[in-house]
């Protein structure tokens, strides 16, 4: 949107912010991905009453990852959501609609595919909404901790005698 703005000569300065997501995680006290749970997120949304998804770029492939979905502009859209990822990620995946989220008037939604579109309805919310998905949401709290925390493993900030990690990991 900034070609736009320069198409229209408009002045304008870019400032860096929070995004949605990360602001949510932050309002849910919570990390997104957690090891041998879900390791990455994706960033996506759907395409409604706007441009086409790319080939391949579609909910249900994100969905077949396991990884935790934050999904932009499809808050009216539930209905569609619950259907395409709960084969994947089952019925009982948390789920987090995340209302204005940074704001004030923030509203954190937490429910499963199978009832958090009740939920939101419940709200009245319709718009300005980040949509989370997947199962590094819930309430896990078995989990191996990541190597990073390790002392028995090496890394930059934490070297091991006889062990050179640049030689070791750039071949």
């Amino acid at each position: 949107q900034i070609r736009r703005l320069h198409v229209d000569g408009i002045a304008y300065e870019i400032v860096p912010g929070v995004p949605a997501y990360a602001a949510a995680a932050a309002a849910l006290g919570q990390e997104l991905t957690i090891p041998e749970v879900a390791q990455s997120i994706v960033l996506t949304r759907v395409s409604m009453q706007s441009t086409s998804m790319p080939k391949g770029e579609t909910l249900e492939n994100f969905a077949r990852t396991g990884a935790t979905l934050a999904i932009h502009l499809a808050v009216r859209n539930m209905r569609e959501i619950e259907r395409v990822l709960t084969p994947c990620y089952g019925a009982d995946c948390p789920a987090v609609v995340a209302y204005r989220v940074g704001w004030p008037d923030e509203k954190l939604i937490r429910g499963q595919l199978d009832d958090i579109r009740l939920k939101v309805r419940a709200e009245k919310i319709t718009r300005t909404a980040l949509i989370l998905v997947g199962p590094a949401l819930g309430a896990v709290r078995d989990f191996k901790e990541s190597a990073l925390y390790d002392p028995a493993k090496p890394h930059v900030l934490r070297p091991v005698v006889g062990v050179d990690l640049v030689e070791e990991h750039n071949t």
